[in-house]
């Protein structure tokens, strides 16, 4: 299996200039491989691994899948921005492109890091700082498999082509990621169920801060800034707010 996974990347879409796209059969984690070796290893640097053993995704929950079957990859970038979040917001909205591109799947995202299909979760995105100035940022994308109740691309979708497509929208993102970012969150205008460590926030999602912040109003006409929770959308948009 090792081997046959190793020879249909080889035979991958050709890789955007200026990336260093590297594959493993089998790995604990990308984020970890990726994270020890910061110091050493040039900007741009990409680790795909056909399964992973360890993969994780925010607050430590585990991400599995079969081998071969998804999209498992990090990436490395040196001279991050202050805010790893943003770096989220960029490959994530990178992930919605190439869903397009690839698939023709029509894909949004959810605060703060899922790549939804209706309210399926297609993929998750972690960032993670490391010494160095350095940020790795980790995604797993519902190629060919996905657990119950999520969405994937299709068994006709070639994980490698989805990250060569991917690479190549975030090239093409422009400086400022913040109106393609609201235009792309679909928790805008919707009732949400915000899950956080001091207890959970219920009210309308109304917009989102340039730092990422969402912003939600309670049921007491409140206004909140909520910049670490778990989010679970409870009714569509269906008061005509706009995205």
């Amino acid at each position: 299996m090792g081997s046959a996974l190793a020879n249909a990347w080889e035979r991958a879409t050709p890789w955007p200039a200026g990336w260093d796209v590297r594959f493993v059969a089998e790995t604990g984690s990308t984020n970890d491989d990726l994270g020890a070796r910061a110091a050493e290893l040039p900007d741009g640097t990409v680790l795909a691994a056909g399964h992973q053993t360890a993969g994780r995704g925010r607050l430590g929950r585990r991400w599995e899948a079969p081998p071969g079957a998804n999209l498992l990859a990090s990436i490395l970038l040196r001279r991050p921005p202050s805010d790893p979040g943003e770096l989220v917001r960029r490959v994530s909205l990178a992930a919605v492109d190439a869903c397009r591109a690839v698939a023709g799947v029509e894909a949004r995202l959810k605060w703060p890091n899922d790549v939804i299909v209706g309210d399926r979760k297609l993929a998750g995105v972690l960032a993670e700082r490391h010494a160095s100035d350095v940020v790795v940022v980790g995604i797993g994308l519902n190629v060919g498999w996905a657990p119950d109740g999520a969405a994937r691309l299709g068994d006709d979708v070639d994980p490698a082509d989805v990250l060569a497509a991917l690479l190549a929208a975030f090239d093409e993102l422009p400086a400022d990621v913040g109106p393609a970012y609201r235009a792309a969150l679909d928790t805008l205008g919707r009732g949400v169920r915000v899950e956080r460590a001091d207890g959970d926030l219920v009210g309308t999602a109304t917009d989102i801060e340039p730092d990422g912040r969402l912003v939600v109003v309670d049921g007491e006409g409140s206004t909140r800034h909520v910049s670490v929770g778990d989010v679970v959308h409870l009714w569509p948009r269906s008061r005509g707010e706009p995205p």
